[in-house]
């Protein structure tokens, strides 16, 4: 078996190779280290490209944009895989407002190149698409909330296990990062839906383990355990620092995308996170994370907070687990802290 992956290098793309090479497939990874150009030299993934070559004997490597519609296409001819797991993107909202023709190109125009040269060439394939929760855009933000001591929660009943797929998409802020990830998003769901391919959209939570490259634009768990290890200062933007995400470990996810490639369907959507159980408030990061290092966090509080940020995110996985019941969330918040610890005291 056959399997391309975009943005083989980045966190969740380099957790799917190494995923997939384990159980015997061969894997063909996509990346152009686009990443780096994004945020700079903290954002390169080189690093991640050479472990897969060097520890991954069934893995090659394609330096390839996927904006290069004539590249994709070739490729798709050439390898037509068994599966494609699209996880390259510019995936920073507070960016793409400087760089909106290139998060645009990248996040849509991108999906479209991977989308059509499958049904050309591979129609047969399972294309999986690492979405968004920020398709959502901040519409969540409507939902009546409480306050409690370190972080926010939701004070509607109907919504005490997280924010489920059928939440509405349109009337709200989403970023124009958040925009092109809809626009991908609806593209994966029509191939499937129009064409009968087999495809999903992951609308992820935030994604995150010990192989990230965090910067402050994108990677909220690595990047805040680095400012931890680093002494640096790290920026509170709003919320009182109360706001709360979903933290789900790459592993999981890769776990998830096999197991939707053992028994795909045809244009779905789930929303892939860690769950309440998983999920924490920046404050309740900051015990986590000084608890294990024993060093104090270094910050400042801004009062102003991201244009179309969440206050309190996290992913309803009932339909994830009702499709799939084989299918959990095994590492938990604190392991997750753990590993995200001991692989930056590696790196740095």
């Amino acid at each position: 078996m056959r399997i391309l992956i975009t943005g083989s290098s980045g966190l969740i793309g380099s957790e799917v190779c190494t995923y997939f090479a384990s159980v015997g497939w061969t894997v063909h990874g996509l990346d152009n280290n686009q990443r780096a150009h994004f945020f700079g030299p903290e954002g390169d993934t080189r690093w991640n490209q050479q472990r897969l070559q060097a520890t991954l004997r069934n893995f090659q490597h394609h330096e390839l944009d996927i904006r290069d519609r004539r590249g994709i296409l070739a490729l798709l001819e050439q390898l037509k895989p068994d599966a494609i797991v699209h996880a390259a993107a510019q995936p920073s909202h507070d960016l793409a407002a400087r760089i909106p023709f290139d998060d645009f190109d990248t996040n849509a125009v991108g999906t479209l190149n991977l989308l059509e040269a499958t049904r050309q060439h591979a129609p047969e394939a399972v294309f999986v698409y690492m979405s968004t929760n920020k398709v959502y855009g901040d519409a969540p933000n409507r939902i009546p909330l409480v306050e409690r001591e370190t972080r926010w929660d939701y004070a509607d009943p109907a919504y005490s296990h997280g924010i489920p797929e059928t939440f509405p998409i349109d009337q709200s802020k989403h970023s124009l990062f958040g925009a092109g990830k809809v626009a991908g998003d609806i593209l994966v769901q029509e191939y499937g839906r129009y064409f009968g391919m087999k495809t999903c959209c992951l609308r992820g939570g935030c994604l995150t383990g010990p192989n990230h490259s965090g910067v402050e634009l994108h990677g909220f768990l690595s990047y805040l355990i680095r400012c931890n290890l680093e002494q640096r200062l790290y920026r509170i933007y709003g919320y009182k620092g109360k706001q709360v995400r979903d933290n789900i470990h790459s592993f999981d996810v890769a776990r998830f995308i096999h197991e939707f490639i053992k028994a795909p369907r045809c244009g779905e959507v789930y929303n892939l996170g860690g769950g309440k159980p998983n999920s924490c408030s920046i404050r309740e990061a900051f015990r986590k994370v000084e608890d294990i290092t024993g060093k104090k966090m270094i910050y400042e509080y801004i009062e102003k907070a991201r244009e179309g940020d969440h206050i309190c995110y996290y992913s309803d996985l009932r339909k994830m687990q009702n499709h799939y019941p084989s299918w959990d969330i095994t590492m938990s918040l604190d392991q997750i802290f753990r590993e995200i610890v001991e692989s930056w005291q590696n790196r740095l």
